[in-house]
């Protein structure tokens, strides 16, 4: 069984959270087993825990943001002293990139991060999908450890660990499942839909002004109509050939974040919506299935959704091109 241990900042813990969930069945296989901070009892030294674990452990997972780099005690102590034992060949580095920030520059920007082409885990549009490219890369770290360690050092291991000393008090064994159940307000659940809503308008502005710049011929136009709507308008030579409407709220079903074909002042109509969701863990938006024919059971993030509206937006030009 390899050790797996989490290198991330406090700031991340409920991504952290979902990251483990993920590698579940790799637990239950017995593949497996995972250990972070929050794992010290009462009365460990903090510093020496981490410093035995982050020596013994075979995988270490970076993962990445910009509170990770700005932690002092992440990038300096722990990303340091693994980098080491990566290099050393005593461990596997594997940097998860959670969320966007400059990590190319990194002592660990030169390695294979995930998910694929280090896209941050908060910008996909299903975060379920990133996280099991991150389970499926530690798996195969772990595949790779067993085709490298020869019967004679696994012997050498076990003996070690036959010698290592019984656990002090503090460290008595204890489940890894201490996870509770979170809990979200309908404040919660407003405030994120207003900021999704507010993220989908100027990812539209910003697709569209990248449109334009990069295909002759073609123009965009975004205007806000107000707080809780925006039209988006591509051209092509001068006609328009897709028009969206973008509003929150209005009077239709769930009053979620919709997408109407054309443009319209109306609140009672919609072509799809993005309604607001929370299971145990974190907030996410879903969609009503009016564009998939209700097949989309995703947990969406706000560039998720974005995408999807800014697709169905799109796609008549690259159907004609």
């Amino acid at each position: 069984m390899a050790g797996v241990f989490f290198s991330y900042s406090h700031a991340d813990e409920a991504l952290r959270d979902q990251l483990e969930k993920q590698l579940s069945m790799l637990k239950r296989q017995g593949v497996i087993e995972t250990w972070h901070d929050r794992r010290i009892g009462a009365g460990q030294e903090i510093a020496l825990a981490i410093d035995e674990q982050i020596n013994r452990d075979e995988i270490i997972l970076l993962l990445v943001s910009p509170d990770f780099l700005a932690s002092d005690y992440c990038y300096d102590i722990e990303m340091k002293r693994a980098m080491e034992r990566h290099e050393a060949g005593e461990a596997i580095v594997i940097p998860v990139i959670l969320r966007a920030c400059d990590w190319h520059h990194a002592p660990f920007g030169k390695l294979n991060a995930v998910p694929r082409d280090g896209k941050p885990i908060t910008q996909w549009a299903d975060i379920d999908e990133a996280f099991l490219q991150v389970a499926k890369a530690v798996r195969d770290a772990v595949s790779r450890l067993a085709k490298t360690t020869s019967p004679a050092s696994a012997a050498a291991k076990a003996k070690v660990v036959l010698s290592e000393p019984v656990p002090r008090t503090g460290q008595a064994p204890r489940s890894s499942n201490l996870r509770l159940a979170k809990s979200f307000t309908q404040r919660d659940k407003d405030r994120f839909q207003t900021e999704a809503f507010e993220f989908i308008a100027r990812f539209f502005e910003n697709s569209l002004a990248e449109l334009a710049e990069r295909n002759p011929g073609i123009e965009g136009d975004f205007r806000r109509v107000d707080a809780n709507r925006f039209f988006a308008t591509i051209y092509r030579d001068g006609k328009d050939v897709a028009k969206a409407t973008i509003y929150m709220g209005g009077d239709s079903f769930g009053r979620g974040i919709n997408y109407v074909q054309g443009h319209t002042t109306a609140g009672n109509t919609m072509n799809e919506s993005l309604t607001v969701y929370a299971d145990d863990q974190t907030i996410y938006l879903k969609t009503m299935g009016m564009m998939s024919y209700g097949q989309d059971d995703r947990k969406l993030s706000p560039e998720g959704g974005a995408e999807l509206y800014w697709e169905n937006l799109i796609r008549p030009l690259q159907e004609r091109w």
